[in-house]
């Protein structure tokens, strides 16, 4: 029975194989700016199944499997039996029996879960309501491109303890970094996973504590999808929770700013602040491509 390999979680990869993937997805970007053609995965498909809108992770899903010589399939959950309650099992064993990988945007994290489980084929979670770990991938790619390894550096999320933060929380303990979490009182992140990561990770309620030291500050919007009924109260509970060139100036001198996008300017950004010079954020959404061609080279070669 051959071994498949799943990424759900970054908990999924050692400390070896994220450095792998990030090192990887460097030659791979490399080689895209020369020019280079390289199409190892001739007649594999992906799957994409979306039950969440997105602009990143389908265009640069798409374009990296095509990029491999491979073709990606669009899946939403409008158009298929999923949408309509066939059991996740059945949909799972089916649709990877046709197909070489599996990549799910969904609200559910156990959905996910579910779907690898019955799975023969590997399964990457390319975002729940709990975790994005595609993205943190994306992230330490571009801090090691700007800055090297970030084991013992200490990073600032700013704002909600949302599945970016849970996200950033798991990266903290795989690579061994510090992670400050500056978020108002009532939008903490998981207390399981405060709670496992207790040496590590601290709450502050104070923007500028938290950004004291700090190698990386990370944000994110207000209001999450699904949250845009909650955005009147949020933007009440986050107004002192916005970064700008001047918070970055209380941070480290060679400190990075990074947002996963979309961003809302005048919100949790300063209207300059995706301009400023700290700010690696459009390479940080390049860097989707790459690290994701990384991941799903990595996941093709150990699932076979």
């Amino acid at each position: 029975m051959k071994q498949i390999r799943h990424f759900l979680t970054l908990l999924d990869l050692s400390q070896s194989e994220f450095h792998q993937i990030i090192n990887r997805a460097i030659e791979l970007k490399a080689m895209r700016r020369a020019g280079e053609v390289y199409a190892p995965f001739p007649h594999k498909v992906l799957g994409m199944i979306f039950e969440k809108s997105s602009t990143r992770t389908r265009v640069s899903f798409e374009a990296g499997m095509a990029q491999f010589g491979g073709h990606a399939m669009f899946l939403s959950s409008r158009d298929t039996q999923l949408g309509r309650g066939e059991p996740i099992e059945d949909s799972a064993k089916v649709i990877s029996s046709m197909i070489d990988i599996v990549m799910i945007r969904t609200f559910a994290h156990k959905t996910v879960e579910d779907f690898a489980k019955h799975s023969s084929v590997p399964v990457i979670n390319a975002l729940t309501d709990d975790y994005h770990p595609c993205q943190l991938l994306a992230d330490m790619q571009t801090y090691w491109e700007h800055r090297g390894d970030i084991k013992g550096k200490t990073v600032t999320w700013v704002g909600d303890g949302n599945n970016m933060c849970h996200s950033y929380i798991n990266a903290a303990k795989v690579l061994d970094f510090k992670l400050n979490i500056a978020c108002p009182q009532g939008y903490d992140p998981s207390p399981e996973l405060m709670a496992l990561n207790a040496d590590r990770v601290t709450i502050f309620r104070d923007i500028k504590d938290a950004v004291h030291n700090s190698d990386l500050i990370v944000t994110d919007v207000w209001a999450s999808m699904g949250q845009e009924e909650e955005q009147k109260a949020r933007e009440k509970s986050f107004a002192d929770f916005q970064v700008s060139p001047a918070l970055m100036s209380l941070a480290n001198t060679d400190a990075l700013f990074m947002h996963c996008l979309p961003a809302h300017r005048g919100e949790e950004i300063s209207v300059d602040m995706l301009e400023d010079s700290s700010s690696v954020v459009f390479d940080e959404a390049e860097n989707r491509l790459h690290a994701q061609k990384a991941l799903m080279e990595f996941l093709l070669n150990a699932s076979h």
